[in-house]
C-alpha cells in the first residue's frame, strides 16, 4: 500500500509531490530544481488532509525503494509515517500558539545533515499558530537552509502564514475531498459499515478524522444531533443564554475528558523524574518545573475547549447551509441527511435572508473565539442572534 493511498481526493497535489520526490533523486539540474524545493507550504481547509499529505511526502522523500518512491513498505516509509524516523521531525502544538522557545531549537536542528535518510525533514503541522515574532525566528532557517533540509509547513490558508515566510515556500493547496472518497477509505481501511461511513463523511464535511470518529462512536453522533437540535428550541433571549451555557459546559467537559488523564500521567512522570512523591511538599528549586508543566497543561486545555467549540460552530454552519439549500431549491446534497425533516421545518419557518444572517452570526462567533474573546460571551451573542426574529 503506497503512502499516497491515505491522501484522499487530492490527485493533483499527489502528482506534484510525487514529481518532487522523483526530482529529488535526480542529479542536480534546472528541471530538478523546479520540481523540488527546500520549503513547502501545504494549505487546505480543515479535514482536507494537510498533515496526511505532508507525512506522505516526508515518507516518500525517505523511501529506500529505488523503483517506487513512497512504496509504504520499506523501513524509511514505515518509520516516517509512524513519526519515529531519525531525520523526520514532527512539530505541532496543543497550545493556542507556539512559544518562541519551542522554535529556536528547531532552527538549530534543521542545520544538521541527515543521519540516516536522504533528507532532514522539518514538518510543522500548525504553522498558522505562530505569532509574528516566532515566525521571524523561523524565517532565517527557511531563507538559508542546508542543501539536504526541507521544511513542510501546514496551514489552513496562505494568509495564515507571515508574508515573508509564504514568499519563500512553494505552495500546494488541497481541496475538500468528495464524501464518497472519504467513506470508501473508512470502509477499506477501518472496515466500517458503508452507509454509516457515508453519512459520517457528509456530517464531518469530508474531514477524515472526524468522519472516522463519528462512524465509530454512536455517542459522538448523538451529541452532534443534540447540538443541531438547539436552534429549533431557541424562542427568546432566555433560551439563548441557557443554550450557550450548556454548550460551554459540554465543551469544557469534553476538553477535560480529553486532557485529564494525560495531565495526571505527565505530572506523575515529572514528579518521579524529580525523585518526589505525589502529595509531598517540593523544595523551592523544583517547584518551578511543576508550575511550568501546569501552565502548559492549562494552555492545552484552553486550546482543546476552543477546538471543541469551533467544531460545534462548524456543525451549526452546516445546518444553516442545508436550510439555505432547501430555501433556494438548490440541486445539491444535504450535509445532514439524517436531519432532513428538521432542516425542512427550519427552512419553512424562516427566509433565506434570515438564514444568511444566522450564518454570519456563527462566523462572527468563530472570529471572536480566535481573537481570545471570553468563550461564554461569544457563544451567548451567537445564540441570541439565532433566535426567531419578528
Amino acid at each position: 500500500m503506497s503512502v499516497w493511498d491515505q491522501v484522499v481526493g487530492q490527485d493533483e497535489v499527489v502528482a506534484t509531490l510525487r514529481d518532487a520526490v522523483l526530482a529529488s533523486r535526480q542529479a542536480d539540474g534546472a528541471a530538478a530544481a523546479r520540481a523540488m524545493t527546500h520549503a513547502w507550504l501545504i494549505t487546505g481547509p480543515p479535514g482536507s488532509g494537510r498533515s496526511v499529505a505532508a507525512r506522505a511526502f516526508a515518507a516518500a522523500l525517505q523511501c529506500t525503494d529505488p523503483a517506487e518512491p513512497g512504496c509504504g513498505r520499506c523501513h524509511g516509509c514505515a518509520t516516517a509515517l509512524a513519526g519515529t524516523h531519525a531525520d523526520v521531525t514532527l512539530i505541532s502544538t496543543e497550545k493556542v500558539t507556539f512559544l518562541i522557545e519551542e522554535i529556536r531549537p528547531l532552527v538549530s536542528q534543521a542545520q544538521r545533515a541527515p543521519s540516516q535518510g536522504r533528507w532532514r525533514v522539518m514538518l510543522m503541522e500548525d504553522a498558522d499558530r505562530m505569532v509574528e515574532r516566532t515566525s521571524n525566528v523561523l524565517l532565517k532557517a527557511i531563507e538559508e537552509p542546508p542543501p539536504r533540509t526541507v521544511w513542510l509547513l501546514c496551514a489552513p490558508s496562505p494568509e495564515d502564514v507571515l508574508t515573508t515566510i509564504r514568499s519563500r515556500c512553494r505552495a500546494v493547496h488541497l481541496r475538500v475531498p468528495d464524501p464518497r472518497a472519504v467513506a470508501d477509505l473508512l470502509v477499506r481501511r477501518d472496515g466500517l459499515d458503508p452507509d454509516v461511513a457515508l453519512a459520517s463523511a457528509r456530517a464531518a464535511q469530508s474531514h477524515v478524522g472526524l468522519a472516522r470518529r463519528l462512524a465509530r462512536d454512536p455517542e459522538a453522533r448523538q451529541r452532534r444531533r443534540r447540538l443541531l437540535s438547539v436552534p429549533a428550541g431557541i424562542r427568546g433571549v432566555g433560551d439563548a443564554v441557557l443554550a450557550a451555557a450548556e454548550l460551554i459546559e459540554t465543551a469544557s467537559a469534553d476538553a477535560k475528558a480529553a486532557t485529564e488523564e494525560r495531565d495526571a500521567a505527565e505530572k506523575a512522570e515529572l514528579l518521579r523524574n524529580l525523585g518526589a512523591d505525589a502529595g509531598t511538599r517540593l523544595p523551592p528549586a523544583l517547584r518551578g518545573q511543576v508550575k511550568q508543566l501546569e501552565e502548559d497543561q492549562k494552555r492545552r486545555a484552553t486550546r482543546a475547549q476552543r477546538d471543541v467549540l469551533d467544531r460545534a460552530m462548524v456543525d451549526l454552519l452546516s445546518l444553516y447551509r442545508d436550510v439555505l439549500v432547501v430555501q433556494l431549491g438548490a440541486d445539491v446534497e444535504l450535509v445532514n441527511t439524517d436531519l432532513a425533516d428538521e432542516v425542512r421545518r427550519l427552512a419553512a419557518g424562516t427566509t433565506p435572508e434570515q438564514t444568511v444572517r444566522r450564518m454570519d452570526a456563527v462566523g462572527v462567533a468563530r472570529e471572536r473565539l480566535a481573537a481570545n474573546v471570553a468563550p461564554l460571551l461569544a457563544v451567548e451573542a451567537m445564540m441570541v442572534a439565532l433566535r426567531p426574529q419578528g
